[in-house]
């Protein structure tokens, strides 16, 4: 896709004056946080839970800033009127600096990834990797142990990397959340462990509305073995199914295509909107 456009602390500007300066120290040294909001059919999905949860992250690394929830949605709606395809991505930088009015916001349109079709049928391989991110809680720049972890799974043919702590508990993906699921309940890593993954909590409020119940708890490797199957979730894949960590196969049962339909119904239907509760 060609853009054309982006937005900088809310002004929409052309996209080849889109420049960070090589001496922003706060930038190369991983001094801010993000989030990928997608767009779909002209509608940003979630916007309102990626903007708290982007606040959230900046409260978390004490990044103090300028701007406010509203101001940050007038932006992208800003932005939406430049840019005329339906279907792409939005990456929201807030950076930090010395002083709060040296924060910079960026919004960047994108094209967004998409896995291959027959991975929603057939699932995807994954292996595991011993890493945990400073600020568990925080999406923020600091993502080189995430990616030396993905660069590790795609030289494996791998579609992701699974993170451990120094427990050896699975947190999430590189770029996903990660559950699991046996009969009609989903179990998840516990929330002070994980980023809280916007599609995840989507995909939460889905299941609850349909029968199934929600668990938090540590899960280990050894642990797969319980489950009927597990699953990644994420803003560019919606729901994928795992069939293979490391050497271990996982199956995948009918309730969780049963879990995808009824995401994919809710995901076309809801306009973008995610009640808060």
């Amino acid at each position: 896709m060609n853009f054309k456009y982006f937005s900088k602390n809310g002004e929409v500007l052309p996209i080849v004056e889109a420049a960070i300066p090589l001496d922003n120290i706060a930038y190369a040294y991983g001094y801010g946080v993000y989030e990928t909001i997608r767009v779909y059919k002209g509608v940003p999905y979630f916007l309102e839970h990626h903007i708290d949860r982007l606040l959230h992250s900046a409260q978390i690394i004490d990044l103090a800033h300028q701007f406010i929830k509203s101001g940050m949605i007038n932006a992208v709606n800003s932005l939406l009127a430049f840019t005329d395809a339906e279907t792409y991505n939005l990456k929201l930088l807030l950076i930090g600096g010395d002083k709060i009015t040296d924060s910079t916001l960026y919004i960047i349109p994108l094209s967004p990834f998409f896995p291959d079709r027959g991975a929603y049928k057939d699932g995807v391989s994954l292996i595991t990797v011993m890493h945990e991110r400073l600020f568990p809680a925080a999406k923020t720049l600091n993502m080189l142990g995430s990616y030396l972890a993905y660069k590790k799974a795609k030289a494996a043919g791998c579609y992701d990397a699974l993170l451990l702590n120094n427990r050896k508990e699975i947190t999430e993906g590189t770029k996903t959340s990660f559950m699991c699921v046996k009969d009609m309940t989903l179990y998840s890593p516990q929330q002070n462990e994980i980023l809280e993954g916007i599609t995840k909590k989507a995909v939460s409020r889905v299941a609850a509305k349909n029968g199934f119940k929600l668990d938090e708890r540590k899960i280990t490797l050894a642990d797969l073995r319980k489950y009927d199957g597990c699953f990644l979730t994420s803003t560019s894949s919606h729901i994928i199914p795992i069939t293979k960590i490391n050497d271990l196969k996982c199956a995948i049962p009918e309730n969780l295509f049963k879990l995808m339909k009824l995401f994919k119904k809710f995901y076309a239907n809801c306009n973008g909107i995610l009640t808060k509760k």
